[in-house]
């Protein structure tokens, strides 16, 4: 019994070493999985394409394209409240900061204030979560969201909140969303902060 252990051990051991060496290349289908991508047009030291984990069950679908539409930061950045600067996220996208209400909250917060979509990101450094796509859930009220919401790595979130900021922009500019279906790994213009 003990051979046929050890035989078994070594052949399940050479299988796993051969298969650890066969090269599979990554499609851009690997990549998306669901996902939607946008880019910034402008500012120019934000041009780059950036991953939204869709809301998993509240909100549209991310299917209507939108071409040069203002991406606005919400004031308050939480959106949990009536979002004051209602006039600049009219026919935008509200940018919002993650936490102290659900996400669906937030993207009626911006729904309300005219946006046609919300993207939500972490801005905690110090959270667990940072560097991590989040799944937004329902927060099971009796409430839905006309517009699409996606979720965008803190990373993100923070690099491109602070460097509007720091420009004194209102806004950047995006494409959302945008198809990268044929696109190779290697030729998505992906921030240089991240490896993908």
């Amino acid at each position: 019994m003990l051979i046929v252990w050890l035989v078994l051990a070594a052949t399940l051991s050479r299988c796993i070493r051969a298969s650890t060496t066969i090269s599979i290349p990554i499609t851009t289908q690997d990549i998306i999985a669901g996902d939607v991508f946008f880019e910034i047009l402008s500012p120019s030291n934000l041009e780059y394409t950036y991953r939204l984990r869709p809301a998993k069950d509240f909100g549209a679908a991310f299917s209507q394209r939108l071409e040069g539409v203002a991406l606005v930061l919400t004031d308050p950045p939480g959106a949990c409240q009536k979002i004051v600067n209602a006039r600049d996220i009219n026919g935008a996208v509200a940018l919002i900061d993650r936490g102290e209400c659900s996400f669906l909250t937030k993207t009626l917060q911006a729904e309300a204030a005219g946006a046609l979509g919300a993207i939500i990101t972490e801005y905690d450094t110090n959270s667990a979560e940072f560097e991590h796509y989040i799944e937004m859930i329902h927060d099971k009220s009796n409430r839905d969201a006309n517009i699409p919401a996606g979720f965008l790595l803190g990373k993100n979130g923070v690099i491109i909140r602070s460097t509007l900021q720091r420009l004194k922009r209102v806004h950047a500019l995006i494409n959302i969303p945008v198809n990268l279906t044929f696109t190779p790994p290697s030729k998505i213009n992906h921030p240089p902060w991240l490896g993908w």
